[in-house]
């Protein structure tokens, strides 16, 4: 095994090997510089960006005519932002909510609502909202600001604007709806009959009873344990 050593050592030394340690060891540093993964990404960014330019394309280009304008009247509707309907609320309420003649106030659970109605046709603000928007689209939260204009006959007569805080959307509707009966009490007194035949004028004084200290709930207890 020692022999084998040896002459393995004497036939590499007779081989011409190449310095490792020259004057200049960067002197490849300049072609290293260029960055060919560099160039790839940016290449691959631009592919990208150009893809998303032809996405951008609108999108009832190919569509009938039909369906473009019911595109146009969706863009048109989307325009109608929170800050554009916020303005036209104040537009419509000078002063403020407590500057308006016909005004009431609605109650129910923790919810309070403040309700203005105006002459119109019929459509409902809440928070500056409107009020399908502000109710997800419930149709039972929704028919509840409307039940009392319904019963006179007056649904597309008035609009309404409300101005709610405190509760849930479904405590918050059962106010809207007591306020705009109230409200529709100030207008006629001879509306305050068919309004208290059906029940809108009745404050729901129901709320929920508050937890009591040592127990789960209000009443619930805990399970007793003999031993």
């Amino acid at each position: 095994m020692a022999l084998s050593v040896s002459s393995l050592t004497a036939a590499l030394s007779h081989l011409s090997l190449p310095s490792t340690s020259t004057s200049k060891p960067h002197q490849a540093a300049p072609f290293l510089r260029l960055h060919p993964i560099a160039t790839s990404r940016r290449a691959i960014s631009l592919a990208l960006r150009a893809s998303a330019a032809e996405a951008a394309e609108p999108a009832g280009a190919d569509l009938p005519a039909e369906e473009v304008v019911a595109v146009e009247e969706e863009a048109v509707e989307d325009a109608l932002s929170s800050v554009a309907l916020r303005k036209y609320v104040k537009q419509r309420l000078p002063g403020g909510f407590a500057a308006q003649r016909i005004t009431a106030t609605g109650r129910r659970k923790t919810a309070i609502a403040r309700v203005v109605l105006q002459e119109g046709t019929g459509k409902v603000f809440i928070n500056f909202r409107d009020a399908k928007e502000y109710l997800q689209g419930n149709p039972m939260w929704m028919e509840y600001c409307k039940v009392p204009l319904a019963t006179l006959g007056f649904e597309n007569n008035y609009d309404v604007f409300v101005k709610v805080h405190g509760g849930g959307l479904s405590g918050q509707a059962q106010a809207i709806c007591l306020g705009v009966a109230r409200a529709l009490v100030k207008i006629s007194t001879a509306n305050k009959v068919p309004l208290r035949s059906e029940g809108l004028l009745t404050r729901d004084t129901r709320i929920v009873e508050r937890k009591k200290a040592g127990l789960k709930k209000a009443r619930k207890r805990p399970q007793f344990s003999k031993r």
